[in-house]
């Protein structure tokens, strides 16, 4: 019982301070309908929570923001101001996360400030905001937001853009941004970022990444998929051997060379021999002892480890049978001696850690610590699929409702033809 008491006093609080707000506001200037539809209880408790449930603070600062909501005539911006934008897809809401968060995409040319002012580029902003906004659910307050840098190569030039938009996003649109990716920026953005971002607000929101990152072209866990990497496997059967065009043998081995120029390795060894004129005694595979070339040996550009290209069983009579793992790649003299009991051997104690480890080592966990690298790309995994995915204009007008989306928008829906028949057009 004493939780929900407590539950319902911290209610209680909130709603007081909720309508001392709106006291405050409507004491300093009466509201319009449009802006009391605005300050709802939700509205004013994010106010609330960025000034530290302070109320007269919160208060001002929400009377700024319908000020200049006034000012841009946000109430009167519509997707007609912006045809050339939409068609291009400056600016667009790409979809939904699994949590019903809209994710916006920001695909800004670096030329863009040089043909257009900063305030079409605000108005800009707004609107897609704007838009945004009208697609969340009702359990829904916040949004996401990708940044494409890749069409800027000044790194000053997409900082103002970025630090411009962030700033907004603070100041008029609080509690709203979930978070923020700033995609393959220019080189010298990370350096500017890191003197910059201490005195932005939503800093700690936002996260630079890199789409190299997450190429599938980088990563080789499958080998069919790519033929050039499959090649490294190489089988010696699936490749005839020619007869004398291109080819080197001796009595040890053949040199042949393969005719498939998409294999890494042109040629490869076999253990038959194709000379016609033989140089020096003939001899046998199993007189060679150590020195007889196995197929695993054989292969160029082997990942094989010594003891893999060991061959196993008795190759030489005299010797006895080889261990398994003690076979080097150069033959060995004769043993005459029996080798020691491994139990006995005693191997030089690797060096302990020193008593005076790195401070960082008290934070593990489990012995794995995760780099601002590794959270960053963990974070944008879910919204890579929106990044990637093609934009659609009729697609992304199909979310704007009235009046944002315009004439198109407001017609529309509402045109309807009467059916006529012939009697009647005439």
């Amino acid at each position: 019982m004493g939780k929900k008491e407590q539950t319902n006093n911290n209610q209680q609080k909130d709603k007081e301070r909720v309508q001392a707000v709106l006291q405050l506001l409507k004491k300093h200037a009466p509201l319009s309908v449009k802006q009391e539809k605005l300050c709802n209880s939700a509205c004013i408790e994010r106010f609330l929570k960025v000034k530290g449930e302070n109320v007269k603070k919160a208060a001002k600062h929400l009377r700024n923001c319908l000020t200049w909501r006034d000012s841009l005539g946000i109430d009167h911006i519509m997707a007609d101001e912006f045809s050339a934008e939409l068609a291009e897809g400056v600016a667009y809401v790409s979809g939904h996360d699994d949590e019903s968060r809209p994710v916006l995409i920001f695909r800004i040319k670096q030329d863009y400030q040089k043909f257009h002012s900063q305030k079409l580029f605000t108005r800009l902003l707004v609107f897609t905001l704007e838009v945004a906004i009208q697609t969340m659910a009702k359990n829904v307050e916040q949004f996401v937001i990708l940044f494409d840098a890749s069409f800027f190569r000044s790194a000053s030039a997409f900082m103002n853009i970025l630090l411009a938009s962030l700033k907004i996003i603070a100041d008029y649109y609080p509690g709203r941004l979930h978070k923020a990716f700033v995609i393959d920026p220019p080189s010298l953005f990370s350096y500017l970022w890191k003197g910059v971002k201490t005195f932005v607000d939503l800093a700690p929101s936002t996260m630079v990444v890199s789409s190299l990152d997450f190429e599938e072209s980088l990563e080789f866990n499958d080998f069919t998929t790519y033929p050039r990497a499959a090649s490294l496997r190489f089988n010696p059967s699936s490749i005839p051997s020619s007869g004398k065009i291109g080819s080197c043998s001796s009595s040890r081995f053949s040199f042949t060379v393969s005719h498939h120029f998409d294999s890494v390795k042109p040629w490869y060894l076999s253990l038959t021999d194709t000379s016609s004129a033989k140089v020096g005694p003939t001899t046998n595979t199993k007189v060679l002892g150590p020195a007889a070339i196995s197929p695993l040996n054989a292969r160029s550009y082997s990942f094989a480890s010594p003891i893999d290209r060991a061959p196993r069983g008795n190759y030489n009579n005299d010797v006895g049978p080889i261990k398994k793992g003690f076979f080097p790649s150069t033959p060995l003299p004769q043993k005459t001696q029996e080798m020691a009991d491994h139990s006995e051997i005693r191997h030089p104690r690797a060096m302990r850690p020193s008593f005076f480890q790195s401070p960082a080592m008290f934070f593990k966990k489990d012995g794995h610590v995760v780099s601002r690298a590794d959270k960053c790309r963990e974070s944008f995994q879910p919204f890579l699929k929106f990044y990637r995915r093609p934009y659609d204009e009729m697609t992304y007008r199909s979310k704007m409702r009235p009046p944002l989306g315009g004439l198109i928008s407001i017609v529309s829906p509402h045109l309807r033809r009467r059916h006529m028949s012939v009697s009647q057009r005439f």
